[in-house]
């Protein structure tokens, strides 16, 4: 399994010389199997360049995973080159129960006076899958999903091949349960053990006092639940537009010596553009 991010911005995509260690393309991980099954996860801006990049391999089977409806996570799709041509078979799934709410929530990426172009108008043979918090396999992927603690609800993803797991869990208020949101046993017990873990690390604790019920975890707490499940390695996701990349490399320091002081061997990093991690 072949993870592979293409953008960990959260909220807003951003740009200048300070965000250039990490990027400032908003949420788009991909990740590719053994069989070379393709999964992206999110299509927030960083999906533009993904699909620039799968134009040029050919791949034309594309499995879209989609967290939920907010913009930073959907922003890309209409920029994602591989929509307008013919040859691309593009599945889409969601946390939406039906094929046609989660059809009705894309279309409003593209709907006027938006966007010049309708979702309809496109070229690409797409299909839309409701999958609500079901599990399912994609080719040699197993996958399972949990709600995420977030407004207007959600899903987090656990990707698992040939004994190796990948957990996705962006945008999800451990300290704050949402309506439909789980609790923190439930999602320690979603990630045990998982290889890799990338989880929503927003904010400061500081920060946090006037932004409790956005939808967003403090990197404190989100370093706790990776040592509460044995995460073997821990990636900080969704950093905070005004987060410079100074100030990342000053939340990965502490979130370090939280581990250390815990006797724990867990990795951890903040995760950045063009990052690949293969497991």
């Amino acid at each position: 399994m072949l993870i592979r991010c293409w953008g960990s911005r959260g909220s807003i995509a951003v740009s200048g010389k300070e965000y250039l260690k990490y990027g400032g393309d908003t949420a788009c991980v991909e990740v590719v199997g053994k069989n070379n099954d393709l999964l992206i996860l999110d299509a927030g801006t960083g999906i533009r360049r993904l699909g620039n990049e799968l134009i040029k391999r050919r791949r034309h089977n594309i499995h879209l995973l989609l967290t939920h409806a907010h913009w930073d996570h959907l922003s890309g799709f209409p920029f994602f080159k591989p929509i307008y041509n013919t040859k691309f078979d593009i599945k889409v799934y969601g946390p939406q129960e039906t094929q046609a709410s989660l059809k009705r929530i894309v279309s409003k990426t593209m709907a006027s006076p938006y966007f010049p172009v309708e979702l309809d108008e496109i070229s690409a043979d797409i299909s839309f899958l409701g999958m609500g918090n079901k599990g399912y396999s994609i080719g040699s992927f197993n996958i399972t999903s949990i709600p995420i603690s977030h407004p207007n609800e959600g899903v987090g993803y656990r990707v698992e091949e040939g004994g190796r797991s990948f957990v996705f869990l962006t945008d999800n208020e451990l300290k704050f349960t949402h309506p439909t949101g789980a609790t923190y046993g439930e999602y320690v017990e979603f990630v045990r053990g998982a290889d890799v873990l990338f989880h929503d690390a927003e904010f400061k604790r500081p920060e946090y006092k006037k932004t409790k019920g956005w939808g967003h975890s403090v990197f404190t707490d989100t370093v706790a639940l990776a040592l509460d499940a044995g995460v073997k390695s821990l990636g900080l996701f969704h950093h905070n537009q005004e987060r410079t990349d100074k100030g990342v490399d000053e939340i990965v320091k502490e979130a370090r010596e939280i581990i250390k002081k815990k006797g724990s061997k867990m990795k951890c990093f903040a995760v950045s553009e063009n990052m690949e991690i293969e497991l």
